[in-house]
């Protein structure tokens, strides 16, 4: 399975080069079927991910590809998304407040956190880094490695888990052989 996330590029729907050319993405890789397309741009309002979430969710209509937004079920419940994508910090009955019946992935950056997840009710967990972070080519957070993730991949049982940072398509097969349910990415699908 296959989990791609907009990179956090658009400041603001004015950028509509920017825009435009990630939609056209979006569209490619559920045209491709990407099982999960996650709307990940902070920085935009409220109003403005909203609209471009609804952008991302036309242009997968007619595929398999389920969109998410972070951070926000109010906001994918709005644009008509599939789910949400959280931290731990949120509990299951206050996202079904905003969003009844939300698929919602949650982030993972320890077995205690993926525990945490089952507890909650996740649907499904992202577990990074499990190669290393980096931002702008420069390594910021080292990778946990692929024993953690199999300890991860244990922890959660039938949750599924994605494997999350630093993954490639050279080291893909090692996230799926360590028990990874499949494998999530920014530069991973929103690369050069």
């Amino acid at each position: 399975m296959r989990y791609a996330i907009t990179p956090g590029t658009l400041t603001g729907l004015e950028d509509g080069e920017t825009a435009d050319s990630l939609l056209r993405r979006c569209r490619q890789l559920a045209a491709e079927g990407v099982d999960f397309l996650l709307v990940r741009e902070k920085q935009l309002t409220a109003e403005e991910l909203e609209a471009f979430s609804r952008q991302v969710v036309a242009v997968a209509a007619g595929s398999s590809t389920r969109v998410l937004v972070s951070g926000r079920a109010d906001v994918a419940r709005a644009s008509g998304a599939s789910g949400v994508h959280l931290g731990l910090d949120l509990p299951r009955a206050a996202v079904d407040a905003a969003f009844p019946g939300a698929w919602i992935s949650r982030s993972c950056h320890a077995v205690a956190d993926v525990v945490r997840a089952r507890e909650l009710s996740a649907d499904a967990v992202l577990f990074a880094p499990v190669f290393g972070k980096t931002v702008d080519g420069s390594l910021v957070v080292e990778g946990v490695g692929l024993e953690a993730l199999r300890g991860a991949v244990e922890a959660a049982g039938d949750l599924p888990v994605f494997a999350l940072g630093g993954v490639t398509w050279e080291n893909a097969q090692a996230c799926l052989r360590a028990g990874a349910e499949g494998i999530a990415g920014i530069r991973l699908f929103f690369g050069a």
